[in-house]
């Protein structure tokens, strides 16, 4: 009995240890939690799991993941980024008073990695809330004009940073060939990190294929490739106001900007003094235009034609959304454009005001 009671004691023993390789384990302690009671771990939306702070402010958290997963623990409205799997044993401590990048985490050398990080994110939401909160407060009261120059100069702003900001997450990413790289180019913006994130998806393809996040970015980036600057834009067909049968492929030969639009949409309407502008200073030396409406009522296509000057071809099918060339091009809101080099090549995309005409000037002139 004695010797079966030690061997049992010895199982005992063995278990935890066993169980620990087949689980990841955070051991936490939040401080200055005030009303916040619960963490949770997520995965991109998806909540995973929910735990209670003891009166400590202490809590374990106890996860499955055959590979490295990208998780985020929430306590409040404070998130911290994690790459865990089985095995991982991390000691993880913040403090909910200090700034979100501020905080301690061992036993994960991923999750250790991405901390570094941290900070350029922290920095890139700071920036991102205050030129929000900038522009809410500088249009109000402005016409429709005055807000779409405004709107225009805090684009400006906005794609400088983030160029800044995608510089650093290439950086990261070439420095930490792993998920934590794959982590900071995941936080890019699509339209204004495009180039650098096909290129991104391309060296990473094989890699990683049983992390789901991987697997929807690399189909995510392989949509976006068709569409990316340098790829030859998708032919189509449509329809004049006169019905005559239109193809882009018609174009070839010019500059062309494909200008999708509608009459109901305002901001392109105020955009479209400033397409009439470009159009008539350059026509004669290589650029044209192809506007295709969203429109569903020909009479207020065409009258929007009439009283904007738009002299150039137009097409529309009249299905508005549901035109197949949205699905082709992938239209989320108009005004959207495509700028088209003389071989159906895309060279550029969504050029408005000033940058429309400076690529133009240098392009053309």
């Amino acid at each position: 009995m004695k010797r079966i009671a030690v061997i049992t004691g010895f199982l005992v023993y063995l278990l935890p240890a066993c169980t620990d390789n087949e689980q990841f384990t955070i051991e936490g302690e939040i401080s200055n939690a005030g009303n916040t009671h619960t963490v949770s771990l997520y995965e991109a939306d998806r909540k995973l799991d929910s735990v209670f702070l003891n009166e400590q402010g202490r809590f374990v958290l106890r996860r499955t993941a055959s590979h490295p997963r990208l998780l985020t623990l929430q306590a409040g409205t404070k998130k911290y980024h994690l790459i865990l799997q089985n095995g991982d044993r991390v000691t993880f401590r913040a403090d909910l008073m200090s700034d979100g990048n501020d905080y301690e985490i061992s036993g994960s050398p991923l999750s250790e990695k991405i901390q570094h990080f941290a900070s350029t994110i922290a920095e890139k939401e700071q920036f991102e809330a205050e030129l929000e909160s900038s522009f809410a407060s500088q249009a109000a009261g402005l016409d429709d004009a005055a807000l779409m120059n405004l709107r225009e100069q805090f684009m400006q702003k906005y794609r400088q940073h983030m160029k800044s900001y995608t510089d650093a997450a290439v950086r990261f990413a070439n420095e930490h060939d792993d998920l934590a790289g794959f982590y900071a180019m995941s936080t890019l913006d699509k339209e204004v990190a495009e180039t650098e994130l096909v290129a991104y998806a391309d060296r990473i393809a094989g890699r990683w294929d049983d992390n789901v996040q991987v697997r929807q970015f690399i189909d995510e980036m392989a949509r976006l490739k068709r569409l990316a600057i340098g790829q030859p834009a998708p032919d189509f067909e449509s329809l004049t106001p006169n019905n005559q049968r239109v193809k882009l492929s018609d174009f070839r030969g010019k500059y062309t900007l494909v200008d999708f639009w509608a009459s109901w949409c305002g901001p392109c309407r105020q955009e479209n003094p400033n397409i009439v502008k470009q159009y008539h200073a350059y026509k004669d030396k290589g650029f044209t235009i192809l506007g295709v409406s969203l429109d569903d009522n020909p009479g207020s296509w065409m009258r929007a034609i009439k009283d904007d000057g738009l002299e150039w071809t137009q097409v529309s099918d009249l299905q508005q959304w549901g035109s197949e060339v949205v699905g082709l091009y992938r239209i989320q809101a108009i005004p959207t454009s495509y700028l088209l080099d003389p071989k159906g090549i895309i060279v550029a995309k969504n050029l408005r005001g000033a940058e429309l005409e400076a690529f133009l000037k240098k392009t053309l002139d």
